[in-house]
Order: structure tokens, then sequence, then C-alpha cells
């Protein structure tokens, strides 16, 4: 099978947080970013982790982890034009792993399970904890084209609608697949669940 690739949406602005939360360390010191980055690497056979231009802060931050980098020039236009972007950069991947790099709690099994699903030949596959879906969302290679002209905000989100029937669900004891980080007491929210700072 060709590659798994895991795309890491880190081009935000993070206005709701503040500042560039992407950089904030967590407890242990690592960045929201890295820590994110880190565990998605683990879990495919590429990792790029796609950000704005001019983001020379969050290249430091993400250098030591060995993951491919690719700046979006229109990231402005919302995460759909940002994943298409990763997509596009990709076509020759056998699937994508979907996932953001405010979700520094998300646990590795958790991405490998989804990432296995489409080794296995699922169309689409997502974790699910206490019956809602999470991320992150791996896409098989048949999504392509809808993948790469997507724009706006909203992601994959109509497709997922869609193509819900397609959808592989893999319920996990991983609350860290729901919350991502969007103010600073999340921080404190999320670091109360047990394992996810590991």
């Amino acid at each position: 099978m060709e590659p798994i690739v895991g795309l890491l949406l880190a081009a935000g602005d993070g206005r709701r947080f503040g500042g560039d939360k992407l950089l904030h360390p967590l407890p242990g010191g690592e960045a929201i970013v890295a820590a994110s980055a880190r565990r998605l690497a683990a879990a495919v056979d590429r990792a790029i982790v796609l950000v704005r231009p001019g983001q020379p802060a969050l290249h430091g931050a993400l250098a030591p982890l060995g993951v491919e980098i690719v700046e979006v020039e229109d990231a402005g236009n919302g995460m759909g034009a940002t994943l298409a972007a990763g997509i596009r950069a990709t076509p020759q991947a056998g699937g994508w792993l979907v996932a953001l790099g405010d979700m520094p709690y998300l646990r590795e099994e958790t991405l490998g399970r989804v990432a296995a699903a489409l080794r296995a030949g699922a169309a689409i596959a997502a974790p699910y904890h206490g019956g809602r879906r999470g991320h992150p969302v791996g896409f098989a290679q048949r999504w392509f084209d809808a993948l790469a002209a997507l724009s706006g905000d909203e992601g994959a989100r109509d497709l997922l609608r869609i193509q819900g029937e397609a959808i592989v669900r893999l319920d996990m004891d991983d609350p860290g697949c729901l919350f991502d980080v969007d103010v600073p007491g999340d921080l404190e929210k999320l670091a109360d669940f047990d394992g996810l700072a590991s």
C-alpha cells in the first residue's frame, strides 16, 4: 500500500487563545504543536505540518522532530484551504490522517488505530469517545478529488456528513480525541485527564 500521510493542521491564528497557542508550553515544557506533531509522526509513514507563512518560531519548535513543514499561502481562507493544500502536496498517498495542531493530549494509540483502519481498507475512519466523533479522521486515497477541492473554514465536515455510512467507527477510551486547546483554561482542564500528558 502507498504510504499513509499525516497532515497536522497548524495554520490557525489562535485568536480565541489570545496569542499563538501552538507555541504555548505544556506542563512538561513541550510546545502544544510539538506534542501534537510528535504523536502524529509516530503513527504514520510521513508526517507534514501545515503552517501559515512567516512562522520561524513554529519551525524552530518542530525542527527537532524531523517532520516536514509546508507553508500554506492561502491559509487565511480557512481550515478547508489548509487541508486541501496538504492533500494536493501528497497526491501519491495511500490515505491521510488529518489531525489538529491544538490537540496535544490525543493518545498515540488512537492515531495508530485510525492509521491501521486505513491500511486495512477503510474508506474513512475516526475515533469515537462517549458516542462523539473525534480526531484524527482518516481518509482513503479515493477522496483525493473531494479533499483537494476544499475551501473555507469547514474542513471536511460536509464530506463526513454526506459519507457518514462510510466511516469506520473506532470506539476509544481516549477523551483527548475530543478536546482541543482554544483558550488558556483548556490547558488546566485537559491536564486532569489520566495518562494524557504522557
